[in-house]
């Protein structure tokens, strides 16, 4: 069976080519749009270093002690610590510290005849305790937006990206095992601050950690064997890419699960400490504790069999803290050559806005149902990770036996993200449904873990396959700044909101609209077959762009 030759759309996987550089990289490219001087040399415009490839010709393949090791680290970073625990501490603390705005400072929020809002001293006035924990949450976005889009490409470079995640693993790893100081409610600032600590560091662990999965996906053995063959002309492009794209769902699924895995064990190994110490003052801090022990453990060896696959050194003249803005800006710039992977980017900065946000308000609804019981919130995230393990198995297995690509599977999600904003409306006009009862929490629990865990799985796996091949911490850090920096808008509307109206079910309705926005877009403005065709072509014409300058630079140098 012949090879279908390369046409504008349908373009043939892409090898690195023969450099004129000792280590073998696809290595600093130009912009597109730059042109030489009329004596083919290079003009001033062109020297500013805008994209680099990462590919190399001889990148090892995956082992399997280096793929457990992938998963072990996801199956540790979890959130059970940074997402969960330490948001409820944090809240716990800062109720305790409030008081009823209707009595008056000094009164208790935890009285038989409080009114139910709770606030704190804040700026000169007051704030609620809801809309405190929200603003610490845009804050963090805010936080994470300025690391991913300074430092977030600049990984694609030498190891820098290997040390990156090592770095901020270390930072949440540091501010859980600080939270032993968590005592008193005086201590909520501090509470504060170690929460937004900790998640940041732990959404950079995820957005660095993924960033990987592509490089991972294209070098497993059946990846490899599977270009091969395509290459020798023994199978079609078509199945070539179906085949692709089912290797990377097939490892975003298995690590998925294994994120689930060790949510189950996490929360199982605190009821240890929960149910016999539940007398304790000081047992949340030491189930929080708990929980990052387990992270350490299991997350350790990717840092030690985590094969090399370092990107090029720095350019001459760059550093890391500025070469990332001009990466993203020049990637901004290339919309009209990759429309499908901008317009995804786009879409699902709205659509992780209203879910993480929607996340927030339900567990702070959840928070004050459940009195800040971490007891509790385990039990109920242990309903959400069985049944995200269930799903996230299950999805995978009818995905992959009826051949279903990403995106159906994707949207199967986006209509449960939608209806949850939805049911929260409902609270508004009754106490009869909409989060106001026990129930509801588990049955929200059980349907976030149905849903809602295939969600980031495909979510992921989609954003691969519109990612130019070998750029994939740029893009990847783009998409960071999608799912997790865009937060920060969410969260400090819906404070607004929630001062403005004393009620957190006000939040709900803006939520939904977001989702819905979202998902419209993402259901009929992409079209990722030929998204990932333009994200093919787009890294040909780069490197063949700089092969074309390096062969005439030493040509120049010969003459």
């Amino acid at each position: 069976m012949s090879r279908q030759p390369p046409l504008e759309n349908t373009i043939a996987p892409v090898q690195p080519h023969e450099q004129d550089n000792k280590d073998d990289f696809v290595h600093v490219v130009h912009s597109l749009d730059s042109k030489g001087s009329s004596d083919g040399s290079i003009t001033r415009r062109e020297r500013a270093p805008v994209f680099v490839s990462s590919i190399r010709k001889d990148e090892p393949i995956v082992t399997r002690r280096e793929l457990w090791s992938y998963y072990l680290y996801y199956n540790g970073d979890n959130g059970v610590g940074p997402g969960g625990y330490s948001m409820t501490l944090f809240q716990s603390l800062a109720f305790a510290a409030g008081f009823d705005p209707i009595k008056g400072p000094g009164s208790s929020c935890n009285a038989e005849d409080a009114s139910g809002q709770c606030v704190l001293p804040w700026a000169g006035g007051t704030k609620a305790v809801s809309s405190v924990v929200l603003v610490a949450n845009g804050i963090t976005f805010a936080v994470m937006t300025a690391i991913f889009t300074t430092i977030g490409s600049a990984a694609d470079y030498g190891t820098f990206g290997r040390w990156l995640l090592f770095v901020v693993t270390c930072f949440c790893w540091g501010a859980q095992f600080a939270s032993m100081s968590l005592t008193t409610p005086s201590r909520w600032p501090v509470s504060m601050t170690l929460y937004m600590i900790g998640y940041i560091s732990y959404g950079a662990t995820l957005v660095f950690f993924a960033a990987a999965f592509p490089r991972l996906a294209r070098n497993t053995a059946h990846a490899r064997a599977t270009r091969e063959k395509y290459e020798a002309g023994e199978t079609t492009l078509e199945d070539f890419e179906r085949e692709e794209s089912l290797e990377k769902n097939r490892i975003s699924n298995i690590s998925t699960t294994h994120s689930n895995i060790g949510y189950i064990v996490t929360l199982c190994l605190n009821l240890s400490i929960l149910l016999p110490l539940k007398d304790n003052p000081k047992v949340n801090n030491y189930t929080l504790v708990l929980t990052n022990v387990y992270w350490v453990v299991v997350g350790i060896w990717w840092f030690i069999f985590q094969q090399p696959r370092p990107g090029p050194p720095v350019p001459k003249g760059e550093s890391y803290l500025t070469i990332g803005w001009k990466q993203i800006w020049q990637a901004l710039k290339q919309y009209k050559k990759l429309p499908y992977t901008f317009i995804y980017l786009f879409a699902f900065f709205l659509l992780a806005d209203g879910l993480n946000t929607t996340g927030t308000l339900v567990s702070i609804c959840q928070n004050d149902k459940f009195s800040f019981s971490f007891l509790q919130n385990t039990y109920l995230g242990l309903a959400q990770a069985i049944t995200s393990t269930m799903s996230t198995l299950g999805f995978w297995y009818i995905q992959r036996y009826y051949k279903l690509s990403t995106k159906k599977m994707f949207v199967v999600t986006n209509v449960v993200t939608m209806m949850i904003p939805l049911w929260g409306m409902i609270g508004i006009w009754t106490t009869k449904l909409g989060f106001h009862n026990a129930w509801e929490f588990w049955a929200y629990n059980i349907v976030f873990g149905l849903f809602q865990a295939p969600y980031y799985a495909f979510s992921q796996t989609m954003m691969a396959e519109l990612t130019p091949p070998g750029f994939d911490n740029m893009f990847f850090g783009l998409f960071g700044l999608s799912n997790r920096a865009s937060s920060m808008i969410g969260p400090n509307v819906i404070q607004a909101i929630i001062d403005k109206s004393g009620s957190n079910w006000m939040g709900f309705p803006f939520l939904f609209a977001l989702c819905v926005c979202a998902s419209l877009v993402i259901w009929f403005g992409i079209d990722v077959t030929k998204g990932r065709r333009d994200a093919v072509a787009w890294a040909d014409a780069i490197r063949s762009n700089t092969k074309d300058r390096s062969v005439k630079r030493k040509a120049e140098k010969e003459i």
